[in-house]
């Protein structure tokens, strides 16, 4: 497949700047991989479309304020600082990015916040826009992780033009957030309310969580035509061997194994045994899936309406079928779904 298989024209006004009031009330379109069939519902209905002892599989990372402004030393001049990953805690190490990148040098002190409580020094100049901070902090750990909280923004992707709000920093990230670490929400789960997860456990549904830090890899233009050259930026999971039992349980059972969104869809298809069952795992990943590519372990998937040209839209075309997708797509832009982070969902049976 190539890149410009993934270009479709999106009209603007069809990515929304705020969610749903109600989680749980955002549009879902139903489409069925098999016949084409598409059905228009409320994304609470989708429990109509499971049963007893069927599998849902949630990724319970937890988004932290990642994206801090501060001044640099001497000039004043502005800069913004995207935290990717911290690299070693007990020296204050981060992978971060920097924005404008080309004015950030080895050695350059930032400062952020109106108090200035917060000072990094840049060690090391990584990539043209990745460097390597050291944060200048004597205190107690926990006290620094609060104040890169205090100072940090919720970490609203770009194509979201708006000021941050207070509400975003609840409403961007799921209800059963855990783990922190993302620098992105899996937005699929954005949906899902605590009234219609009960309802769910109620219905007899298992729930199983894996953990997979959304990076900024994720959201990375796809700088290749030929889709097998693009590599993906490496991200953290955890399979747990509890979430392995309820996941391979109901493979074998012949049950509904459903992932809540992209990056549940690419941890589980990292570490699958050759028969299509799940493994336990702890390390990284780098697994970019798209078509044409024989999912192994769900056999249903919940998703946003993705993008142009990302890798989000690129999986979930792999597990759709690429032409079944593109007919949906078109579809739901001429319904006039909401597309992207806070946009609307599809269930693919």
């Amino acid at each position: 497949m190539k890149l410009s298989q993934f270009r479709y024209d999106l009209p603007e006004k069809l990515i929304p700047l705020h969610p749903a009031s109600n989680r749980d009330e955002s549009r879902l379109m139903v489409v069925d991989r098999e016949t084409g069939k598409i059905e228009h519902k409320i994304f609470k209905d989708l429990i109509n479309y499971f049963d007893d002892k069927d599998a849902m599989v949630f990724n319970n990372t937890k988004v932290f304020p990642a994206r801090l402004h501060g001044n640099k030393e001497k000039t004043g001049a502005a800069i913004e600082v995207f935290l990717l990953r911290e690299l070693n805690q007990e020296q204050r190490l981060w992978d971060v990015l920097v924005d404008p990148a080309r004015k950030i040098r080895i050695g350059n002190k930032l400062y952020f916040g109106d108090d200035d409580m917060l000072v990094a020094e840049v060690i090391d100049n990584t990539t043209s826009r990745g460097r390597t901070l050291r944060f200048l902090f004597d205190g107690p750990y926990e006290e620094f992780k609060k104040i890169l909280h205090d100072h940090g923004e919720t970490p609203l992707p770009k194509f979201i033009n708006r000021p941050i709000e207070p509400e975003d920093r609840e409403r961007y990230q799921t209800i059963y957030a855990k783990h922190e670490g993302a620098v992105a929400a899996p937005t699929a789960g954005m949906h899902f309310s605590r009234e219609l997860m009960k309802r769910l456990e109620i219905k007899g549904i298992d729930f199983a969580e894996i953990t997979l830090h959304v990076g900024l890899g994720n959201f990375r233009n796809v700088e290749v035509e030929d889709l097998t050259k693009h590599k993906m930026d490496s991200e953290q999971i955890h399979i747990t061997e509890e979430a392995v039992n309820i996941i391979n349980t109901a493979k074998k059972n012949k049950h509904k194994v459903c992932a809540v969104g992209t990056t549940v869809l690419r941890t589980l298809e990292s570490f699958v045994t050759t028969d299509g069952y799940l493994k336990p795992y702890e390390g990284w990943t780098n697994k970019f899936i798209f078509p044409p590519y024989q999912v192994k372990v769900p056999n249903r998937l919940i998703t946003n309406f993705h993008l142009p040209l990302t890798t989000m839209l690129m999986m979930a075309s792999a597990f759709t079928g690429y032409d079944t997708l593109f007919k949906a797509y078109k579809v739901a832009i001429k319904e006039k779904y909401k597309f992207g982070t806070y946009g609307d969902a599809m269930l693919i049976i």
